[in-house]
């Protein structure tokens, strides 16, 4: 596409590095930067919130030092963040990036973020209380598992894509199918014919995928035990003693942070000592669960480059490809 407040006919310059949490993002998109004269835009629903940096694995401050980093450290944890607000934020900084002569690299693993900024979204019917209500009555019933299982006899694609107690997004994909009578998946695919001349147009998509799913389990297992090491709960203890956040804010539901958060709950309820390896095997878990369906959405994006993640040269073939393209 042409680039907004470009000259017709030039292409924004602008490449993305997706994969899955724990692949190794970071220390790759440092590596590009180093090759090649670029600025950062995080991909990534939990990074936008301050106060939230060991949980979200957020870049160190020498690496934001090293490198101009853009939608880090952009949202109090109270506040909400849309996948339509990044798309617009996205396609302004890719434009002044560009205008300084520097190529706009896309680094992360919110895939919906992906999609709104390459696809476009649908406009969504807005929450039903009447709707929700129900669906949360049937839920304390039949439990989430069940309404999973109803979601994947109207809607097997989104189904596929969610574990089978995440709540929130099994009650919203519910929610849209009874208020439209269409899949969430079937509304994601349609195209959004009005924004298409908004759509982003890469260079490249380049993911970071392992060949043994065993070396991203351990992966994650040892960055979330460093997280543990380097003070996670503290981080998260603090974040409850502002006293306004709550269980069921975007933020506090961020893979870990809702793991912590609920065992602090029990542990205020019950009393006793808080079970920190309760913590880490729920927080692991999770994690793996959010890779899993992250791999999911990845293996959709057609125009991908997979590179693998557990390959001792992984960096040097990506270097390579991007230098191929420069």
């Amino acid at each position: 596409m042409a680039n907004p407040g470009a000259p017709e006919g030039v292409a924004p310059r602008v490449i993305a590095l997706a994969g899955p949490t724990a692949s190794g993002k970071t220390a790759a998109a440092m590596a590009v930067a180093r090759q090649q004269p670029c600025e950062i835009i995080s991909v990534d629903s939990a990074l936008v919130y301050r106060g939230m940096d060991i949980g979200t694995a957020k870049p160190t401050l020498a690496e934001q030092a090293g490198v101009p980093h853009h939608l880090i450290d952009i949202r109090d944890p109270l506040q909400a963040y849309s996948a339509a607000e990044f798309a617009a934020d996205a396609r302004g900084l890719i434009t002044q990036i560009n205008a300084r002569g520097k190529l706009a690299l896309l680094v992360g693993g919110t895939m919906l973020y992906f999609k709104a900024l390459f696809e476009g979204l649908n406009e969504m019917p807005p929450a039903d209380a009447g709707v929700r209500a129900e669906l949360e009555a049937e839920a304390a019933i039949n439990g989430w598992p069940a309404m999973h299982a109803a979601l994947a006899r109207v809607d097997p694609a989104t189904a596929a894509r969610l574990g089978p107690n995440d709540s929130q997004r099994i009650q919203r994909a519910l929610e849209v199918y009874r208020l439209t009578g269409k899949p969430l998946s079937t509304l994601h695919a349609t195209e959004n014919i009005a924004a298409q001349a908004q759509l982003v147009r890469p260079a490249a998509v380049f993911s970071l995928e392992p060949q043994e799913r065993s070396w991203l389990h351990s992966r994650i297992a040892e960055r979330f035990d460093a997280m543990l090491a380097s003070g996670f709960l503290e981080e998260v203890k603090a974040l409850r003693a502002r006293g306004d956040l709550h269980a069921d804010l975007p933020s506090t539901r961020c893979v870990g942070y809702r793991q912590a958060w609920e065992l602090l709950d029990q542990q205020e309820a019950n009393g006793g000592a808080f079970d920190m390896a309760q913590l880490r095997d729920k927080g692991i878990f999770a994690t793996r669960q959010l890779a899993r369906r992250q791999l999911t959405w990845l293996r959709g994006m057609q125009q991908r480059e997979v590179i693998a993640c557990d390959a001792p040269d992984a960096i040097a073939q990506l270097l390579a490809r991007v230098e191929h393209m420069a």
